[in-house]
This record gives C-alpha cells, structure tokens and sequence, in this order.
C-alpha cells in the first residue's frame, strides 16, 4: 500500500513547512517531495487523527523495503534526540519522511547514501 496524501496534524503541518522554509540540509529531490506532500495533505486536530498516522511523540518501526531490515525509535523534537534511547529528531531525514503516514505505508526519501524505502509496519500513540 503506498499512501499519497499525507495525514497530519496542524501542529506537525506547522513544523515541517517551517523546516521546508529554513532548511539547507534538505536535498532538492526532498525538498519537492515535502512541498508536494504539505500542499496536498489533510490537516486534523489531533483529536481527529486515526490512532496510526506518525506524528511527534509516534513511536515507530519501520522496515527496509530493499533488505527488510527493522528499526524503532520515537520521533521527538531535536534536543530530545538520543538515539541509544532510540529517541530520533523529527527532522532528521527518516523523521521528515514518515510524519503524517499510517500503517503499511511505503515511504521514499533520499537518505544520505541515496533514495530508500521503507514500509510503516506499526505506529504507537499514548
């Protein structure tokens, strides 16, 4: 299942166009996506959002399409990232990409080593 729109709440719609904008660290290829993407998705209180769109705060595990390698982590905001504590910052370049997505999902973004894959297999909001 591969999502188009995305799904997200107003405060994440907020903070991704606000990185659209000041961003030097988005690659051109990102950068359109996420343009493309913001100017399309449906924006919700976060009362409204289904229980499995990725948000702030989501816990995530997601799986490499090309080598079905599994990864955890939670999306926080930056200074709260601590990747042994499997904390990630929602704006590094996975983060960006999954925010505002569901379950089974299949998302592609260029990564630092080139575009990739990965399927949402399980979202987690408390």
């Amino acid at each position: 299942m591969e999502t188009s729109q995305l799904i997200i709440s107003k405060k994440d719609f907020d903070i991704l166009k606000e990185h659209l904008k000041l961003s030097t660290t988005l690659s051109e290829f990102n950068k359109q996506k996420l343009g493309e993407e913001l100017s399309s998705a449906k924006v919700l209180d976060d009362a409204d959002l289904p229980k499995d769109v990725v948000r702030l705060e989501s816990k995530v595990k997601i799986e490499s399409v090309d080598n079905n390698k599994a990864f955890i982590f939670q999306l926080v905001m930056p200074a709260e990232a601590n990747m042994k504590k499997q904390k990630l910052s929602v704006f590094a370049p996975i983060g960006i990409a999954l925010l505002g997505y569901q379950t089974g999902a299949i998302v592609e973004w260029e990564m630092p080593d080139g575009k990739k894959k990965f399927k949402i297999i399980e979202v987690t909001n408390e």
